[in-house]
């Protein structure tokens, strides 16, 4: 990846995706969800297989829709992002942020 690639604005898309435009012109559509799913934080990345036999249950927060609350730099390399269900841990490189979405 082209480490020059950065951020030149980000916009809200309705509640569940935010738009990224970056200094080469292309625009990423990112779901709110994808980006929540691909957490880059040691925690999520090393979450145990669940169990197959355990019943599945529906928590107060999966019944939530799940939002961006806040998106934070973090150096002159990512950001960190806030997500309505309480996890801020993940630092969102630019170079992930870049492989992740689509283009628009």
């Amino acid at each position: 990846m082209n480490m020059n690639l950065y951020p030149t604005r980000i916009d809200r898309h309705g509640a569940d995706r935010i738009v990224i435009e970056w200094n080469d012109g292309q625009r990423r559509e990112y779901p709110v969800q994808e980006l929540r799913d691909r957490c880059p934080c040691a925690t999520c990345r090393e979450r145990p297989e669940p169990d197959p036999l355990a019943l599945p249950v529906l928590t107060p927060a999966d019944l939530k829709p799940l939002l961006i609350l806040g998106m934070r730099p973090v150096g002159n390399y990512g950001y960190k992002i806030d997500f309505s269900d309480g996890h801020a841990t993940g630092i969102y490189t630019f170079e992930l942020l870049r492989a992740l979405g689509k283009a628009v």
